[in-house]
C-alpha cells in the first residue's frame, strides 16, 4: 500500500549524534509554588496541556510571533520517553526515560489571558510556531536530575529565573505517573515538566540562554515576525 502523505517525526538533536523522533509534546502548569502564585493561582494538582509536535524546533533564531504583544518565555526540564505505558508508577516511569533537556515553554500571554478571561480554550497561547525550543537531548544514562541541580534563565546576560529543581512540586517520576493516569505514555513523548517564577515578556533582538546543570545550554535569539 502507497503512503497517502509523505512525512516523518519531527528529529530532535541528541547530544553525541543520534536524532530522537519526537510524537507528542506534553506540557505542565503549576508544578513550581511560587510561578502558580505570580499567575494568581494556587499550588495544587498539576494542569497537564499539550503542544503539537511540530512547535519543537533546535534553532538559533526564533521568530517573533504574529498576533501577540506580549511573548513570555519558561525555562523547563524536559524529558523525552523511549517507551510508555498507562496506569505507571513513579519508578516505572523513571525507567521509561530515553533522555534529558533544556526547553523553553514559549507563550503568547495576551493570547492567554483573553481566552481564560472569555472562558475559551487556550491552546492557540502555547502551540503557535517554534513555541518549543529545545537544547541538544542528552540521554538518561549519562545524566539525571537531583533536587540541588540550578535552573536558570538569562535574557541578554540579565537573570530572569532562577531556581533549583527540587523545588518542583511534582518531581519528574510522580509527574509522569499522574500523566500516565489520564493518557497512555507513548515512545517518543516529549514532557515540559513546568517553570519556576520569573516568567516575562521578550522582544525582538533579545539573546535567551537556558541552562539547568551541566545539561547542555539552549540559546536563541528572537527575530521581528518573518
Amino acid at each position: 500500500m502507497s503512503r497517502l502523505v509523505d512525512w516523518t517525526a519531527p528529529a530532535l538533536t541528541v547530544a553525541g549524534g543520534d536524532v530522537f523522533p519526537a510524537r507528542h509534546v506534553w506540557c505542565v502548569g503549576r508544578n513550581y509554588a511560587e510561578h502558580a502564585r505570580e499567575m494568581n493561582a494556587e499550588p495544587g494538582n498539576p494542569i497537564f496541556f499539550s503542544k503539537p509536535a511540530t512547535a519543537l524546533v533546535n534553532d538559533e533564531t526564533i521568530d517573533y510571533p504574529p498576533d501577540t504583544s506580549a511573548l513570555h518565555h519558561e525555562v523547563e526540564l524536559v524529558v523525552v520517553l523511549g517507551r510508555g505505558g498507562r496506569r505507571l508508577g513513579p519508578e516505572a516511569c523513571l525507567e521509561c526515560i530515553a533522555g534529558y533537556a533544556v526547553g523553553v515553554d514559549l507563550t503568547r500571554r495576551d493570547v492567554q489571558s483573553r481566552a481564560k478571561q472569555a472562558g475559551h480554550p487556550w491552546e492557540a497561547s502555547k502551540g503557535f510556531d517554534q513555541s518549543a525550543p529545545l537544547g541538544a537531548i542528552v540521554p538518561a544514562e549519562r545524566w539525571s536530575p537531583d533536587a540541588a541541580t540550578p535552573i536558570e534563565l538569562q535574557v541578554n546576560g540579565q537573570v530572569r529565573q532562577q531556581a533549583c529543581l527540587g523545588d518542583m512540586i511534582w518531581p519528574v517520576g510522580a509527574l509522569l505517573s499522574r500523566l500516565s493516569e489520564t493518557f497512555s505514555l507513548q515512545a517518543g513523548d516529549v514532557i515540559f515538566t513546568g517553570t519556576p517564577a520569573g516568567v516575562g515578556a521578550l522582544e525582538p533582538g533579545d539573546h535567551v540562554t537556558a541552562s539547568i546543570g551541566n545539561l547542555p545550554q539552549l540559546s536563541f535569539g528572537i527575530s521581528p515576525e518573518q
